[in-house]
């Protein structure tokens, strides 16, 4: 499965996609990462609240692994490996 992602929502968007596609339930997976299933339909319903660890094991349990591009054809990085990001709306921290 190859997805772009543009949004922090589609993250749990893919990861429910991912996880039915290896045909586990939520009790099956949370039981996989040690999580009750009620976290683990939190993290496909707001993946925003979702450490990028946390998402990783996530990922691995899955088979999955992340892979990041330049956007649309905007150059990946200058010749001194600098990357030139556009600015995204306001992130909180």
């Amino acid at each position: 499965m190859n997805q772009v992602l543009s949004v922090p929502s589609q993250v749990g968007l893919v990861l429910r996609a991912a996880r039915k596609s290896a045909k586990l339930s939520q009790k099956q997976l949370a039981a996989k990462l040690g999580l009750s299933q009620n976290r683990v339909s939190e993290l496909e319903t707001d993946p925003g609240c979702m450490r990028v660890d946390q998402l990783f094991a996530v990922m691995s349990v899955l088979g999955m692994e992340l892979q990041v591009q330049a956007r649309g054809g905007l150059p990946a990085a200058d010749g001194e490996g600098h990357v030139d990001v556009p600015p995204v709306g306001k992130v909180e921290w």
